[in-house]
């Protein structure tokens, strides 16, 4: 079984942090370790960070609020171990899809693993938001062609990465436009995409979803500018 870092970039996630912690050490092993990168949070989750103490868990702290991508990128710099998994803070992700995630690693050459929530379920998908769908939709699209791949979900919150591959690549992007830039440079690099099934329990945006049309506005950008840019 390979070791894997879990990645948990955090932004005012109080409500779910301990859960989600009490679920991702449910499904990982004390050879894997695990890097919170808590960004700038003024909610408590900051104050329930701080008190953590494991020595698995590795917390990381921005003094304020970088994006998303910026908490990958710090987290990026930690001890990684061979599998890396990018895991939302929030309940969205189930962490039981963690042996789906991991199952091309094992059994094929794959470099990267995305969790698709559109291709089939591995259990269950919140029937949510259509504007949203829509928009991961054309998004997806848009990279696809880019790319040159035939992925269904690029905005995926669970994406998985040989050590090699991540650490192959300079990232630049500081909050949502990670994702499409993740995704544009290590195609261009001729690494292996794999998808799996994952369960998805999106929220609304009254339960904290932060996402948003400007951040759709500058995926679009980011595949321009990544898939051109040399």
């Amino acid at each position: 079984m390979k070791t894997k870092t879990i990645i948990i970039p955090c932004f005012n996630e109080f409500k779910t942090i301990k859960l989600l912690l009490e679920r991702v050490k449910k499904n990982i092993s004390l050879e894997d370790n695990i890097i919170i990168v808590d960004d700038g949070s003024n909610d408590g989750t900051k104050e329930y960070l701080e008190s953590i103490s494991d020595e698995n868990i590795d917390v990381k702290f921005h003094n304020i609020n970088q994006g998303k991508g910026q908490a990958i990128q710090t987290a990026l710099s930690g001890n990684l171990n061979e599998i890396i998994i990018i895991q939302d803070a929030d309940l969205e992700y189930n962490p039981n899809d963690y042996k789906l995630l991991l199952k091309p690693f094992e059994e094929t050459n794959a470099d990267v693993v995305y969790g698709s929530r559109f291709i089939g379920t591995n259990d269950y998908v919140r029937v949510h938001l259509f504007w949203h769908y829509l928009a991961n939709k054309i998004l997806t699209f848009i990279c696809n062609i880019f790319t040159n791949l035939n992925m269904s979900d690029m905005e995926t919150g669970y994406k998985s990465f040989k050590k090699k591959a991540i650490q192959s690549i300079k990232l630049n992007e500081k909050s949502f436009g990670i994702e499409p830039e993740i995704t544009i440079k290590l195609a261009k690099k001729k690494f292996k995409f794999y998808e799996v099934p994952i369960s998805y329990a999106g929220r609304s945006y009254d339960e904290g979803k932060k996402i948003g049309i400007k951040d759709a506005v500058r995926a679009i950008y980011c595949i321009f500018r990544y898939s051109f840019k040399s």
